[in-house]
Parts: C-alpha cells; structure tokens; sequence
C-alpha cells in the first residue's frame, strides 16, 4: 500500500499544472493580453524562464482578481486598458495590495466592419446618438429611438444598427463610454443649458443601448473579428491592434474624417484613443523568481520603444 501511494504521488506530481507559485501571472484586458503574451515569449526566449501565464479575464473582472489580496492564490500583475477607478484602488489599499504601474504604450478604440460592408464614416456625435441609451428629444432625454444608420445621416447605410462590443467588465468600454458617449452627452447637456443632478447625468450619459442595437460580445475580440466576416451588416468595436491584425478581412471605419491609422494616432489626430496599463504587485516582487527581470523587459526600448517588437503586434508607443 505505500508502495502504491507512492506511485500515486509521483503521479499526481507529474499531471501538476506548469503554473506554480513560481511562475508569473497575469489577468485582465483583453486589448493588452496581445502585448503582455509576446512579452512573456520573449522573456522566456531570452532568459530560460517560465513564461508568464497571461489570462484574458477583461480589466475590470482582472483588477478585482488583482486587488483581492496578495499570496499565490492571486494574481501578480493586471493588464489594464485604463486606469484604475478609485473604488479599486480603495480595494487594493484595504487588502494590502500596492502597485508598480507602467504605461506602456497607446491603444485607439475603432469601429471595424467587414471587407465587404461600404466605407463608413461617422462622426463622435453620430456614434453617441447611436449607441447611447438616453439622447435628448426637445429639450428632453428619452429611450433612444433610431433604428437605422441613415436615421442619423442620408449618407449613412439603411442598415439597422448593430454593433458588437465589450461587456461592462471591460476597460475598453468604459474608455469608449468616457471618450465618446459621455463627452457629447454633456455637450448635448450644455448645448441644450440643461442643469441636472450628478446621479441624473450619470444615468443618461454613461448608459448603452440594452435593446439589441448594441450587443455585448464578451470579452474575446478575436471572436467579435470573426463575426464581422460572417456579417457585413455588423459594426465591430475593439482595440486598434485587432484591426492592424486582420486587415485582410476588416477595416476601420473613420471618425470625425480621421481614418484609425498609426500616424493619425500617435500624432493624437484620431479623437478615439486612451492609454495602456500593467499594474504589478509590489507585495510580490520579492516572492515571485523573475518578476523584478519580467518588469524590466517589460519597460525596455526594446519591447515599448518606437522600434521595439510590440509595434509589430500594433502598439503605438509613447512620444
């Protein structure tokens, strides 16, 4: 009998997941998750290391992971494609989490369709009269009427609205709520000399559709890719470098007569762009092997650089 447990415990060692507490891991954006994956490869190539293990879990559902405390049952980094909300640093402080936070580059929100859907060019307005849940009528903020594109511009298609999008646990749709919905929103507010309550303005300003205009595609942006294709009536919304990987079967639609492309977003033309993120726990840089090296590789010229290899995987690096 023990020769037998023995045996079970040889076995049980050699089926053990690679990911011990000695390997790095990384939850969060599903934008950065590109990046963070080719950083993890190289660093593996270079030093021998593990590779870090990189999960998709979206910013929001990653940061809470992250924040949840420190030890080998949480997470050691976040990738994150916005900055983190007061309430989640409040949640770090209260378990004990501080951070090492490195911006490591530039990312625009595109809308992408398909290769065979016509040229579509919208305005920043156009979009938040499309996808927002709230708009003003006369003076008064009603349930979103518009059904079609050519609602809003006889120079759009008379196709129904229909776009494909991150969920609410998704830092690139909070940035595209901030970046687009909610800054006409408070445009229109102003225009109309409105004078509304915090929680009022709130509600109608950071509000999407819920009527099947707006479809939540979760948080695998390669899989809201693939729909397009199979869909030319379909509007895509991702990170720029999803669009800068399947060119040959997507393209980006334009915003406010500027066209989502590398110089017109380094050159800060494109009005649709926020900043990327990877937040390190600092409780671990002494218990995790490598984590110190991964950061440093992570900062370096040579990954985040203007001529570094994540330009290659469509990251637009800091000026």
């Amino acid at each position: 009998m023990k020769r037998l447990l023995t045996i079970a415990a040889a076995i049980s060692l050699s089926i053990a997941p690679a990911f011990a507490d000695d390997t790095i891991r990384i939850v969060g954006s599903s934008t950065v998750y590109p990046f963070t994956t080719t950083v993890a490869e190289q660093f593996a190539k270079k030093t021998g290391a593990p590779a870090p293990i990189v999960e998709s879990t979206g910013t929001g559902g990653g940061i809470k992971l992250f924040c949840a405390g420190a030890g080998e049952e949480t997470p050691d980094a976040v990738n994150a494609s916005r900055t983190m909300k007061k309430e989640e640093v409040e949640a770090c402080a209260k378990n004990g989490v501080t951070t090492t936070e490195i911006v490591i580059g530039i990312d625009a929100i595109v809308l992408a369709t398909s290769k065979d859907s016509p040229e579509l060019n919208l305005t920043t307005k156009q979009i938040y009269q499309a996808l927002a849940k709230y708009v003003l009528v006369d003076g008064q903020f009603v349930e979103n009427p518009v059904q079609n594109w050519s609602d809003l511009s006889p120079d759009l298609p008379n196709e129904k609205i229909e776009v494909l999008g991150p969920p609410p646990t998704s830092g690139t749709r909070d940035s595209f709520v901030e970046l687009v919905l909610e800054k006409e929103c408070k445009a229109a507010i102003k225009e109309a000399e409105l004078k509304l309550s915090a929680d009022d303005e709130k509600k109608f300003c950071k509000s999407v559709r819920e009527d099947g205009a707006y479809v939540e595609a979760g948080e695998n942006d390669n899989l809201i890719v693939q729909k397009l294709q199979a869909n030319p009536s379909a509007v895509g919304i991702f990170g720029y470098s999803f669009l800068e990987e399947n060119t040959s079967t997507i393209k980006g639609a334009s915003i406010n007569g500027v066209a989502p492309e590398y110089d017109a977003i380094a050159e800060g033309k494109y009005p649709v762009s926020r900043k990327l993120y990877v937040y390190f726990k600092n409780e671990h840089l002494d218990s995790v092997p490598n984590m110190k090296e991964f950061i440093e590789e992570y900062k370096s010229e040579e990954a985040i650089g203007e001529d570094g290899y994540l330009v290659d995987k469509g990251l637009i690096p800091l000026k």
